[in-house]
């Protein structure tokens, strides 16, 4: 399997800043979206710390252990990754008055051959495209969730209310963290969306499988969702990750083309 992967990121119409951070290695196939909390302080100090230290510290270990690593060593190397993330965002906050209480959701995946590795925290998510099924695979860290996990209100009444930004778990508010990490099999011709809440707020579900299901290029997709976003408002910064997994092709030996199997 390989994946073409692109961004986007755009600060929207309403704020003065970008608190989200998106990146991605292409050499290891890993992905990674942050999105500085609202109503703390230095939100893209945070957010910006996470992507960094985790593209750096993961994708370091992704290059050392190859494609042979286990899905048990991956999530292992993911969680230590993300908790020595998460020290690292709250130690600044605590040495430096100006960063107090900041803090970032995240969702951070690994792609390798036919597996996803999935790990988030908070309300960023990502979401699968499969053939014509558009789902999200994360659930939600966050009060409204847990609202209607309880079953005091509906899916349809959460989409109106005012609770939506309130997450139950963020990176580097507290000295630990723990992130939420799942294993996915992936088939070639999935798409896989990571995004802020930026984009989850402001377009519908199918709206955005709709544009993921047109015939334009994975880069033209990613522009054409936070174009959307603005559309409906842009109230929040917006931050997409798009992943499509294609089938590598196989070639085939001299012998085997001269016998012409």
């Amino acid at each position: 399997m390989i994946y073409e992967i692109c961004t986007q990121t755009d600060t929207g119409l309403a704020r003065d800043n970008n608190e989200d951070a998106v990146a991605f290695d292409p050499l290891t196939n890993l992905c990674i979206l942050a999105d500085g909390m609202g109503g703390y302080n230095a939100g893209e100090i945070a957010s910006g710390m996470a992507a960094a230290f985790i593209k750096s510290e993961m994708g370091r270990w992704l290059s050392q252990a190859g494609k042979h690593a286990n899905a048990k060593e991956v999530r292992r190397a993911m969680e230590i990754c993300v908790e020595n993330a998460n020290h690292s965002i709250f130690n600044a906050a605590n040495s430096n008055p100006q960063y107090t209480g900041m803090g970032t959701t995240l969702v951070v995946g690994v792609f390798q051959d036919g597996r996803l590795m999935l790990g988030h925290i908070g309300d960023s998510r990502c979401y699968r495209l499969r053939g014509n099924e558009f789902q999200q695979i994360t659930k939600d860290h966050s009060l409204l969730q847990e609202q209607i996990d309880a079953g005091l209100i509906t899916p349809e009444q959460a989409l109106t209310s005012l609770n939506k930004n309130l997450v139950t778990r963020a990176l580097g508010v507290e000295d630990t963290v723990m992130v939420e990490v799942n294993e996915h099999r992936v088939e070639a011709g999935d798409i896989y969306l990571m995004c802020s809440d930026g984009l989850s707020d402001m377009v519908d579900d199918a709206a955005v499988a709709g544009i993921l299901l047109g015939s334009a290029s994975l880069e033209q997709k990613a522009k054409q969702l936070v174009v959307a976003a603005n559309e409906a408002g842009g109230r929040d910064n917006i931050s997409v990750l798009l992943a499509q997994a294609k089938q590598a092709s196989v070639k085939r030996g001299f012998l085997s083309r001269m016998l012409g199997k």
